[in-house]
Parts: structure tokens; C-alpha cells; sequence
């Protein structure tokens, strides 16, 4: 099956055409997990997104496959163990996406974490997780720690913990789970919106009423089984089918803000107390030239669609940043970026946005609606397992067909096809010699390489047969390759899919971003043949998504405030 933008309206009528084993809505990742777990196992599976895949929660995380620290504080025994084995499949499977990050935890007097419990819980989270010998912890001591990062305060400071995360490209990684569910086999289509559910006389859900949100047209797509996995939408889905109960979700809202590295020269990531008391921990990681910080953790009972960066919330972290690092003196000014995302969790009775587990829970409707909720981005493959699991035993009960247990764990990702992480910073250098033959500098070349993993020969491929194309829009052989790919590869329907979820740039490059929109949306457009009607449009909705992610809700822009005047 191809994932093209071109092919969105035929697999929607191949979904319409016949029943499907299985339909899940929800293009985040979750929904890839369980399309990739389930057409692994042979079930004829389909997925419908209504914004582009991952644009909710999945694209606006800490953006780290962690081994969950936090919640050993807070006893989650079970869920570090899972969280922090799954990050070492995550990085096999697909090392292009997913890369170790030494965490400096630095200690306090009167900090969260004394010397002596630190020391044993990284013991203990490294045995829970699994953690292998070259990455276990280490303590520092209060010179060591300084080394490590100069720029912490040394006031008060009695030493440091020393131990591995690891960072990825959340959109990404969920672009690469869905490409190799659909390498086999599943039908995966975004911008596609459940409007209605189909019962039989039953009272049995047997389909679902399908909007294209590009072209308007309505499907009727049947499975023998619909899995909700909308996130913070779970409840929405469940109330259209009468089955919300006593279990609930809890929205909160995290924030993430970009500083320049030059404006805020860390050298290295760091996990580490707030300084008002509130006994909250930030994360502050450099990436590419730039730092991000986050999160915050409050609760959100807004539209989830478009959650975003408040000045309260801004000046939150800004505040816990000089309270860490007292010679940064960051201001407002200093947010290149943000983004906001929320959390879809399972509400807990008298306790606060970050006290609630992030478990996940699977609940199943009296009409056969099959909810995943809760979780984390670490643990999308165990939860996926979990939901086709209880797929196939219902379908085994009533079909009587035998269906395998789970593989995933040694399924490599679309882009991870490189031999095994340990292999991959050899392959990194064969394939930017290639590209540098091909033209590209080394830079551009490695850039690509990590992005896209194996799949960069699919690139190279474009490089190779598009010179002239690429000229004729003014567009550097790398760029012109990537929009080439991501909508002949990766599904991208319009300008903000490329910028904030394939590429990122609008949160770690808005001014690459912004330099290069043009002849990118002149590009999109001459292939989509979009009208100068549907061209303005998308201009104008990327425009806002960069507005959007530099200033705080509730501020109007200047053309805003010349209307009033006028």
C-alpha cells in the first residue's frame, strides 16, 4: 500500500469498499501502533485521522522516550519497568528517530532528590529499566556537575545525578510507525473526521461515517472491530456512543519553549528542580543549535484541537530557568518558539495535574467500542499489543480464526532498516559520502541521513532526477527533496504538515521556516493544482501556526489592533 498524498482518496474507497477486520480512529501514536501491531498480525486494518497524523498530543511532547524517573517517585514501580524496556526497542528498531541523552539531575540542599536516595533510585531505575552496563548511572560530585554544565548556580549545590534518556522526534517517530503499517498492509488516511457511528439492530457498532475534510466527500467504512484511540478525544467518541462512565479523562496542558543556544549556551541536558517551592521538575535540553525547556503541567478544559502557550505559562519557565541558572536573566523576548500539547489522562479523584498516573487503561463499550486511553509515548508499543490483543480474542470468539501473538518488538520502523542502532553511525557515514557525490555538503547530507534513516535512498533518488525541477522553484537540492518525499511518501497534504510535524521547523527553525514558505507553497501548489483561493487559505493557515508559536494566547497581532482603530 502506498502512502502518497496523491493515493488519500483511492484507499479511502478501498476502506469504503470492504469490511475491515479492524478500523481505528486516531492517527496519533497510539492509533500507528496499533494499525502496525495489528496488520503485522494479518488483520485487514484501516486508519482515519481528522487533522494530519500526530497533530495532536503525539506532535507536542517533551519529545523524549524516557524511562519515566519521575514516577518511581511516586511508586510507579510497574510502569517504569515497561516505559524504560521499551525506549531500548524504540532506539533498535528505529535509531534515525531516537537518540541517547546523558540527564544531568543536579542536587540541592533541601532539593526533591537527596544524594543518597538519587544514588539508590538510579540503581533501581536502572534495573527496572533495564538500563544496559555503558548507560547506567553515575554521581557526580559538586565539581563534577559544574563541569558538566558551568552555567548551573552553585549556590546550595551538593552534587549531581548522571544518567541516560532518550531523545526523539515525536512526529516523526509516528510518521515512520504509521509508513511501516501501511508498508504492511493497512489503509491509513489523514484529514479524515468520524462524523457518525453505524450500529446494526443490535445495537452492535459496526462502522462509522467518514468525512474527507479535503475534498468534502463522505465514506461509510465497516470493521469488525472500531478501536477509539482519539486521545484527548477518547471521551467525545464515547459519549456519541453512550458509553462514557465513572471513568473519565483528565485533560492538562505541558508547554515548551525554544531558546537560542547562543542566547542560552547549556552544554547539557538537565533535569532538575523548580525554585518556587511548587516541587515540580523541568526539563531543560539542547537540540540542534537551540534549547527547549518544559514542561508545565496544568489542567485544561479548553477545545484540545489548538492548545496554546500562555504568558503565565511562559513566564513559568522562564522563571524556573533564572531560578536554575541564575546568569541566563532569559525574558520573553528571548521564546524563539513554543508549543503546547495535552495530555489525555484518566482522571483520579482529589489529586493534581502531575500527581495523576499515566497509565493507560483499555475500556470496552456494551456496543463493542474498544477505548484506549491514557499512556505515554514510550509505552505506544506495549499499549498497541494490549489493544490487538483483546482485538483478536474477540475476533477469534467469533470467527473462529486463529491469530498470531505480537512481534512488533523486532519490527523494524520505516527509516530503521540500517542493521541495528550500533551500526548506524557507519551507515550515516557511507550515506553523506553519497550525498556529497550527489552535491549536497556533508551537513545537508547528515542531516537527511538522521532524519530519514534508510529512506534516504528514496531522497538520494529524487536528487538524482529532479535537478531542474528543483531550480526552477529556487529550491537547495535538500529542501526540494524533502517536500518531494513527504508528499509522495509520508502523506502530506498541506504546508503546516511539512513544517511543524515532518520537519519540525516551526519549532526549531522558524526563520528557515519562514525564509523558505514561498517557493515551498508554490511547489504544493502547482502539484495539488490548488486554486489561488485554496493556495491563500493554506498561507494564511501556516502563517498563523507561526504566530502561533511565538506569541501567547490572548495577544493580538498588530493588524488586530489597526482594525479597532479603525
Amino acid at each position: 500500500m502506498t502512502f502518497s498524498s496523491h493515493e488519500r482518496s483511492n484507499i479511502l474507497k478501498e476502506m469504503a469498499s470492504q469490511e475491515l477486520d479492524v478500523l481505528v480512529i486516531g492517527g496519533g501514536i497510539t492509533g500507528a501502533g496499533i494499525a502496525l501491531d495489528a496488520s503485522v498480525r494479518g488483520l485487514h486494518t484501516g486508519v482515519i485521522e481528522m487533522q494530519d497524523f500526530a497533530a495532536g498530543t503525539s506532535s507536542r511532547s517533551t519529545k523524549l522516550v524516557h524511562g519515566g524517573l519521575r514516577y518511581l517517585k511516586q511508586f510507579e514501580v510497574k510502569l517504569v519497568a515497561e516505559v524504560g524496556k521499551e525506549r531500548a526497542i524504540v532506539y533498535e528498531n528505529a535509531p534515525h528517530v531516537t537518540t541517547p541523552e546523558w540527564m544531568l539531575l543536579p542536587l540541592y540542599k533541601g532539593g526533591t532528590f537527596g544524594k543518597f536516595t538519587t544514588s539508590i533510585g538510579l540503581r533501581v531505575y536502572d534495573f527496572l529499566a533495564g538500563v544496559k552496563h555503558s548507560e547506567r548511572r553515575s554521581m557526580l560530585s559538586k565539581k563534577q556537575t559544574l563541569e558538566k554544565e558551568p552555567l548551573l548556580d552553585p549556590n546550595g549545590l551538593k552534587g549531581g545525578g548522571y544518567y541516560v534518556e532518550y531523545r526523539t522526534d515525536d512526529a516523526r517517530l509516528t510518521i515512520e510507525v504509521m509508513k511501516e503499517a501501511a508498508i504492511k498492509g493497512a489503509k491509513a488516511v489523514n484529514y479524515a473526521k468520524a462524523v457518525d457511528l453505524i450500529y446494526n439492530g443490535d445495537h452492535k457498532l459496526i462502522g462509522m461515517k467518514v468525512i474527507d475534510q479535503l475534498t468534502n466527500k463522505s465514506y461509510r467504512i465497516y470493521a469488525k472491530k472500531i478501536v477509539n484511540a482519539t486521545g484527548p478525544w477518547v471521551d467525545t467518541l464515547r459519549e456519541k456512543d453512550h458509553s462514557k462512565n465513572n471513568k473519565y479523562l483528565h485533560l492538562t496542558k505541558g508547554i515548551h519553549i525554544v531558546i537560542d543556544g547562543e542566547r542560552f549556551p547549556m552544554k547539557q541536558a538537565i533535569y532538575f528542580d523548580t525554585t518556587n517551592g511548587d516541587k515540580r521538575m523541568i526539563f531543560a535540553i539542547p537540540r540542534d543549535g537551540k534549547v527547549y525547556i518544559g514542561t508545565t503541567d496544568t489542567t485544561y478544559t479548553d477545545d484540545p484541537i489548538n492548545p496554546r502557550m500562555t504568558a503565565e505559562d511562559r513566564d513559568y519557565l522562564l522563571d524556573a530557568i533564572n531560578g536554575m541558572f541564575p546568569s541566563a536573566k532569559l525574558t520573553p523576548s528571548d521564546v524563539e518558539s513554543s508549543w503546547a500539547g495535552v495530555r489525555p489522562l484518566i482522571h483520579e479523584e482529589g489529586k493534581s495535574p502531575s500527581e495523576i498516573s499515566r497509565k493507560d487503561e483499555i475500556f470496552l463499550s456494551d456496543s463493542g467500542l474498544i477505548t484506549i486511553a491514557g499512556g505515554k509515548l514510550t509505552g505506544y508499543r506495549k499499549m498497541a499489543e494490549r489493544v490487538v490483543d483483546l482485538v483478536v480474542s474477540k475476533l477469534e470468539q467469533e470467527t473462529g480464526t486463529h491469530y498470531p501473538a505480537s512481534t512488533t518488538k523486532k519490527v523494524k520502523l520505516s527509516g530503521g532498516h540500517v542493521n541495528g542502532s550500533a551500526h548506524f553511525p557507519n551507515y550515516i557515514e557511507e550515506k553523506v559520502k553519497e550525498g556529497v557525490n550527489l552535491g549536497l555538503s556533508s551537513d545537508q547530507s547528515e542531516a537527511l541521513v538522521r532524519r530519514y534513516g534508510s529512506n534516504i535512498e528514496s531522497l538520494y533518488d529524487i536528487i538524482r532526477t529532479d535537478i531542474n525541477e528543483a531550480q526552477n522553484y529556487q529550491l537547495p537540492l535538500d529542501i526540494y527533496a524533502t517536500i518531494k518525499y513527504s508528499i509522495e511518501h509520508e502523506m502530506v497534504a498541506k504546508p503546516v504538515d511539512y513544517f511543524n510535524r515532518r520537519t519540525g521547523s516551526t519549532l526549531f527553525s522558524i526563520e528557515w521556516a519562514k525564509k523558505w514558505k514561498l517557493p515551498i507553497i508554490d511547489y504544493m501548489a502547482d502539484v495539488f493544482k490548488w486554486d489561488d483561493d485554496k493556495k491563500h487559505s493554506y498561507t494564511l493557515e501556516l502563517e498563523k501556526a507561526f504566530e502561533e508559536a511565538v506569541e501567547p494566547e490572548g495577544k493580538q497581532t498588530k493588524e488586530e489592533l489597526l482594525s479597532k482603530v479603525e
